[in-house]
């Protein structure tokens, strides 16, 4: 009984389903967003195979995870690599189609004389409009409903008294801008346009550039011409000069070739580079010694209050990261921040942390250190407790130290099932944005650099301020950065899935 019930709901609630999904796809499409309106279309047919067709029944298992994958991860990537190949900028935001109707829309006033405006509610949502001039000369227009969105042109007649109506108070014209925003008016036969200049007056605006047969756009104000130049992505006057907004165009390899080309990129570029990876490097290095060494000492059966000093040491990791780095931020503080008021009480000195590139970087590791090494100490004990007792007391009998039992046995078995580990913290920190834009915001900056970069930026963060901030916002060489660190993370990736099956070998 039950199934039978639940059947129809079912079907009935897959419908609804499936009609609003086509619905979201044709309003992708009518957006003009083709692509993802396709990309929508194929996944909601495949949704619709592997749940309806009995030979697709296996998939139902495996088909949410690889259309999670190609959702979140395989499509935003590919697209990111596609914007790698255009001059996508602040500059040239818009598609060749959209930069064209925004010169199009473009107005000039032609000579005449501002008329004034008045609106008068003829009732039901509808409004009559009337202009004036000083000599006392009125033209009206027919009732009509006004619309925010959808552009009306009005031929006025020539009328020889007021209106009748209402007519709108200057408060209740602001309530409908947005609508007479929308209206083109002409006088009798006249061409002459006329648009909304202020709340009550109105002014010739005619059409600045007209499209010409050849793809053009003509000037009627000065008489020039401009031709789209697909190379750069801007029209240009027949003088070469560009006219904004700029469209986007494909540019090939053209962003990629000024990484390793451009003096002004390739420098920083290296720079940040090598820093990047001492950065991860160095982090995984003090994380892993730092965790080591502590382990082995909370390992001490000897040690009175090992459990209260493994709670301590536990805590940096128990607290939210971006809190920590905050905290950090005003302990490392040059004026006011603890960290220099105890080494100018001890020493006399005040270290510029945040000004000297060196400092900086140094207060990066540890910051980074402190966040990470609590992870490391608890992995290390969980294999230390794994290595069997008889190894030590083989080596006690052969007479070895605590330093030969420490580098010969502890050692070589923590490192080689944690290995797969240290390579993910190394991916981990080779995209750390969080740490780098906190602490120091990738400061401070290269001073022969023409984009924003900084000597504590690490790939990811050098990306962002050439995507987001400063004077940049080249969102297409960013996006090729950000190919290039996709690469090195999946690499990364490639080499930790071969060291964990080696492991896995080894252990069985």
């Amino acid at each position: 009984m039950h199934r039978i019930k639940a059947l129809p709901v079912a079907k009935v609630l897959g419908a609804v389903s499936l009609l609003m999904s086509l619905w979201l796809v044709f309003q992708l499409y009518q957006a003009g967003h083709h692509g993802v309106a396709l990309v929508a279309l194929i996944l909601l047919t495949l949704t619709g195979v592997v749940f309806t067709s009995s030979r697709a029944y296996a998939w139902r298992y495996l088909y949410p995870g690889v259309a999670a994958v190609l959702i979140f991860i395989a499509i935003p990537a590919l697209y990111t690599m596609q914007i790698g190949f255009t001059n996508y900028s602040s500059t040239n935001l818009l598609s060749f189609n959209h930069a064209t109707q925004y010169l199009l829309n473009q107005t000039y006033a032609p000579n005449g004389e501002p008329l004034q405006l008045a609106v008068f509610h003829q009732g039901a949502q509808r409004y009559q409009l009337q202009l004036s001039d000083d000599d006392g000369q009125r033209w009206h227009s027919q009732p009509i409903t006004l619309s925010d969105t959808a552009r009306q042109n009005l031929r006025l007649q020539r009328s020889s008294s007021e209106l009748g109506g209402s007519r709108l108070s200057q408060r209740e014209v602001v309530a409908q801008l947005a609508a007479l925003r929308q209206l083109v008016f002409y006088l009798g036969e006249t061409s002459t346009p006329y648009r909304l200049a202020a709340l009550s007056s109105v002014k010739p605006a005619a059409p600045l550039y007209l499209q010409q047969g050849d793809g053009s756009l003509f000037n009627q104000q000065n008489g020039e011409r401009l031709l789209p130049d697909f190379n750069s992505g801007f029209y240009r006057t027949t003088s070469g000069t560009a006219i904004a907004p700029g469209f986007q165009v494909n540019i090939g390899w053209q962003n990629f070739q000024n990484l390793f080309s451009h003096s002004q990129l390739q420098a920083p570029l290296l720079s940040v580079f090598i820093w990047t990876v001492l950065f991860a490097g160095l982090t995984v290095l003090f994380v892993f010694s730092l965790g080591f060494v502590l382990a082995n000492v909370l390992s001490w059966e000897s040690l009175q209050g090992r459990g209260l000093y493994r709670l301590l040491l536990f805590l940096p990791y128990a607290v939210p990261a971006f809190i920590s780095i905050l905290i950090f931020r005003g302990l490392f503080n040059e004026s006011f921040g603890e960290i220099n008021t105890i080494l100018a009480g001890l020493f006399g000195i005040q270290p510029n942390w945040f000004s000297n590139p060196w400092l900086a970087k140094i207060m990066l590791l540890v910051v980074n250190t402190w966040l990470g090494y609590p992870y490391m100490m608890l992995l290390s004990q969980g294999l230390m407790k794994s290595i069997p007792q008889d190894l030590y007391e083989a080596a006690a009998i052969s007479g070895a130290s605590a330093w030969t039992k420490l580098t010969r046995i502890t050692l070589p078995l923590v490192l080689k099932p944690i290995t797969p580990m240290l390579v993910a913290t190394f991916a981990f920190n080779f995209n750390n944005f969080v740490l780098i834009s906190l602490l120091t915001d990738g400061r401070p900056d290269f001073l022969n650099s023409s984009a924003p970069a900084g000597t504590t930026d690490i790939l990811v963060s050098y990306t962002y301020r050439i995507a987001f901030q400063d004077s940049g916002q080249n969102f297409g060489l960013a996006a090729a950065i950000s190919t290039l660190i996709f690469i090195v993370i999946a690499l990364l990736s490639l080499l930790n899935l071969r060291l964990s099956r080696a492991n896995a070998a080894g252990t069985a």
